[in-house]
């Protein structure tokens, strides 16, 4: 049966005060116990995300259908573009079809959409991990390396129809190197081809860099026939194009004797940085780029042929400033030439600038029109490509494309996408495939029209002319279709990816380049292996299998993460080339001498490589070899089932029964309480290592590490058989094994010695025997005196400064010179004669005694109505005089 992916969108959620039931998980070849639990729990997260939604608002039934749980997917009114294109509709439908909206508060709708497309987003399934990783420089996977001093930039590769030479456009260089099967690259010939002085100081004078930008960039490098190469550069920012004669290997020379230079405007771009396509059909050059040196005037155009040189019409807006293009096919036994590119689109109204990502198509035969669009497509239509999974954030924007013609006729095309929303260490990549009858289907459908009312753009609903606009008819076409194609060269529908979702997702990393081979396997079935370079150097090798995409290996490319620039496979040779900033790597494409037992080479589940079991050894499949004892399960790897005597017995450890190599058995002789680490080896990224103890359970002083590592102190109690045991895809087998004898002392290097079977001795090794700690703990202990003498100096000056402080509270703040006689020469109240201080004033505190006189002061301190009787100190003295 088929996997299937581990999912928890479609599962009804409990009442609020109901757990919730975890869900019955399918059989998968790539989970494990942890993946398990951790859908379960996104799951669960789900759940609570839809009942705190339904307490926000009352609309519970809308916030459940944004987290994937409920309802069906419906699209908003035109108006909200975004949501129409990707989203479902945020109502409730009854069972006879009416629709009733309940109004949402904006802040409660917000939050349950974030909620709900962050908790879908990460329920959909599992991340595939790569089953094998190789770090740049391991042994286990040699790449052959080219560069040449002085020389960067290896962007442009173009193999040789017989596969034998590899030609690379570079910074102001053309190379020619030999390639073959055994995995070296050799030098044959260079073309320097650097920009004149003159074009050079005119890029210094238009504010480019002299250091990083004038020089002439190679972006297009295609064969013109069986002895020259078009080659065209950005030639300091004066896009130039030339001939090579490979007999020579030479740019053609002029009348002069000079290399003969062509104006390459729209065939090559003025700035490097800037993306391009080119593709040569029956020796006429098809390129999409960017026509002007501002960079916002994007162009689809054909040239050297004899016919009209057509483009598209900039001022038609037919493509937008900003379109960026990746990919361009001429597909065999079809009359069209498809562009894959992207561009901000405007048919959506929305507050912030969509990309979409787009295909467009042109017919070979078109001429161009008579009087309407002359000397410009007639035949010129684009429409959306949808990369998405179901309620997610769509996958908007594509950085490659390649098409691989099936055995069966049509072609797929594939193509990476990532998301504008999710960029950087959060975001994730894609890969889809588009059908090319899918693609026809779309190109024959409705159209979209802009409404010059509204200006919003609508589905053309009227009855399509005959022949119909667009088509690849014979002969030239009326003004009236003409005038129709200006207008209507949208299409209304988007193409939809083959299974309507990603072939392959995975998270915080960004594919820039692809490269696709349809690999036979034993029985005949093709299957897709995927070739995916990286932003930061590293090399997916994945296939494509009716239960998902499985990640079979990942190379690191380069010391330095940098992007990689270019990938081109040799299928004849079975050789895949990389270019990248300083020069070009050969990976083989199979690897099959890694595995070294019948179990790996089934769990590998890789197309390229099956298991003789004549010869016992995992080989490379290739046509024409006799596959009759060769043993290959790619859809479900189960070596239980496919290789003979696969089951391990007992404790045996022997590579010819259960796949176990005997160097992994080691044989110690420790000294007493000497820590020992004895590691796991992994094999697999996939797989569930456990250890197996002596007497099956673990004894005191002995301890798992992270990374699978057995710790132990090596005593009487510890002393036995351990055992690592791997376990993937329900076939378990020992990887380590280690006998620990009784400890004893006085042999071998100080506190340690060992006899070891196999291997050399550096993966076991004691953890700091006989160490002293007496300088750790002088350290601790002069720390630890510091801080207590700081924190009771801390604790003094704050008891001093409250002393302080009360001191000041309970004294006269007055100076004694002021509490002194003095004398008030007028008094307030306005009598004449001098005025004394009460005694009680003088000598007391600073506090004055207010007995007596609180009623003749008045309230609002406007005015003092006391006589000098009272300020005499006799109270009631101003009612006796009276």
């Amino acid at each position: 049966m088929s996997a299937q992916p581990l999912s928890t969108a479609a599962r009804p959620c409990p009442p609020w005060d109901q757990p919730p039931a975890l869900p019955a998980w399918p059989r998968h070849p790539n989970a494990n116990r942890s993946l398990a639990a951790t859908c379960v729990c996104m799951h669960v997260c789900a759940c609570v995300c839809v009942h705190v939604c339904a307490r926000l608002a009352p609309a519970a039934a809308a916030c459940s259908e944004v987290s994937g749980n409920y309802g069906d997917a419906r699209r908003v009114p035109r108006r909200d573009a975004l949501l129409q294109r990707d989203f479902p509709r945020l109502d409730r439908r009854d069972p006879g079809g009416s629709s009733t909206r309940t109004p949402v508060a904006m802040p409660a709708r917000a939050l349950c959409l974030m909620w709900g497309l962050a908790i879908s987003a990460a329920a959909l399934g599992p991340d595939p991990t790569p089953r094998v990783a190789f770090q740049w420089g391991d042994p286990r996977r040699i790449l052959p390396h080219f560069s040449l001093r002085g020389v960067s930039n290896y962007d442009v590769l173009l193999l040789s129809k017989d596969e034998d030479t590899l030609y690379v456009g570079a910074r102001d260089t053309i190379l020619s190197l030999g390639v073959d099967s055994t995995g070296t690259m050799a030098f044959k010939n260079l073309i320097p081809w650097a920009p004149m002085d003159e074009k050079k100081q005119e890029c210094v004078f238009k504010k480019k860099s002299n250091l990083t930008e004038c020089f002439n960039f190679i972006r297009v490098l295609v064969p013109l026939n069986q002895t020259h190469l078009y080659v065209c550069g950005t030639y300091a920012f004066s896009p130039t194009c030339s001939y090579v004669s490979l007999d020579t290997f030479t740019l053609v020379s002029g009348a002069q004797g000079q290399p003969l230079l062509l104006d390459g405007k729209g065939q090559s771009p003025f700035n490097p940085q800037h993306t391009y396509t080119a593709a040569l059909v029956d020796g006429e050059l098809y390129t999409g780029t960017m026509n002007n040196f501002q960079g916002n005037e994007p162009i689809i155009s054909r040239a050297l042929s004899n016919r009209t040189l057509l483009k598209t019409d900039a001022f038609l807006r037919w493509l937008q400033a900003d379109a960026a293009f990746v990919a361009s096919f001429s597909i065999p036994n079809d009359d069209k030439v498809y562009f894959f590119f992207e561009e901000t689109a405007n048919e959506f109204d929305f507050f912030e600038g969509l990309t979409v990502p787009r295909v467009a198509q042109v017919c070979k035969s078109d001429v161009g029109g008579d009087k309407v669009l002359q000397r410009k497509w007639t035949t010129f239509l684009k429409a959306q490509l949808s990369c998405a999974q179901p309620e997610r954030f769509p996958y908007n924007v594509i950085h490659h494309a390649v098409a691989l013609p099936q055995p069966a006729g049509g072609t797929v095309f594939y193509g990476v996408f990532s998301s504008q929303w999710e960029m950087g260490a959060t975001g994730g990549a894609a890969v889809c495939a588009f059908s090319q009858p899918a693609i026809k289907e779309v190109f024959n459908g409705k159209y979209k029209e802009l409404n010059k009312g509204s200006l919003r753009w609508t589905t053309y609903s009227e009855p399509v002319m005959v022949p119909r606009p667009g088509s690849c008819s014979v002969g030239p076409s009326s003004d009236k279709t003409l005038n129709f194609m200006k207008e209507h060269f949208l299409m209304d529908e988007k193409v939809e990816p083959m299974g309507l979702r990603p072939l392959l997702e995975k998270q915080d990393v960004t594919y820039t380049r692809l490269a696709v081979h349809q690999v036979p396997s034993i029985s005949g079935t093709q299957y897709p292996v995927l070739f995916l370079g990286t932003d930061q150097g590293l090399l997916h090798k994945a296939v494509v299998l009716p239960g998902g995409t499985h990640i079979i290996e990942e190379i690191q490319l380069f010391q330095e993460p940098e992007a990689v620039r270019n990938l081109l496979l040799s299928p004849a040779k079975g050789m895949l080339y990389v270019g990248f900033s300083r020069g070009v790597l050969q990976v083989p494409v199979a690897n099959c001498s890694l595995y070294q037992s019948c179990a790996d080479c089934i769990l590998a589940r890789d197309p390229f490589c099956a298991w003789d079991s004549l010869s016992h050894a995992c080989r490379e499949t290739r046509a024409g070899a006799n596959v009759t004892h060769w043993l290959q399960d790619v859809e479900m790897g189960f070596p239980n089932d496919t290789c003979p005597q696969s089951r391990p017995k007992g404790r045996a450890i022997g590579r010819s029964q259960d796949g176990v190599d005997s160097s992994v058995v080691k044989t110690l002789s420790p000294a007493p309480n000497t820590v020992l680490r004895l590691p796991c080896p992994r094999l697999s990224a996939l797989a569930n290592y456990n250890w197996r103890y002596p007497e099956q359970r673990p004894s005191e002083g002995v301890a798992v590490l992270a990374d699978h590592t057995l710790v132990l102190i090596a005593q009487n109690r510890t002393a036995g058989t351990y055992e690592c045991w791997a376990s993937e895809n329900g076939y378990s087998r020992p990887v380590a094994r280690y006998v620990v004898q009784q400890p004893r002392g006085g042999a071998g290097h100080p506190g340690y010695h060992s006899r070891v079977d196999g291997i050399a001795e550096e993966g076991v090794e004691p953890l700091s025997p006989h160490r002293s700690y007496w300088p750790q703990f002088v350290t601790v202990t002069v720390l630890l005196a510091v801080t207590l003498v700081g924190a009771v100096a801390m604790a003094l000056v704050s008891y001093h400064d409250r002393l302080k402080a009360k001191s000041k509270v309970q004294g006269c703040s007055s100076p004694p010179a002021t509490k002194a006689s003095q004398q008030e020469k007028v008094p307030l109240s306005g009598a004449g004669g001098d005025f004394q201080f009460p005694t009680s004033y003088q000598d007391g505190a600073c506090c004055l005694q207010m007995d007596g006189i609180s009623q003749a002061i008045d309230a609002d301190n406007n005015r003092l109505s006391a006589g000098p009787g009272l300020m005499d100190g006799a109270p009631g003295a101003a009612a006796g005089k009276a």
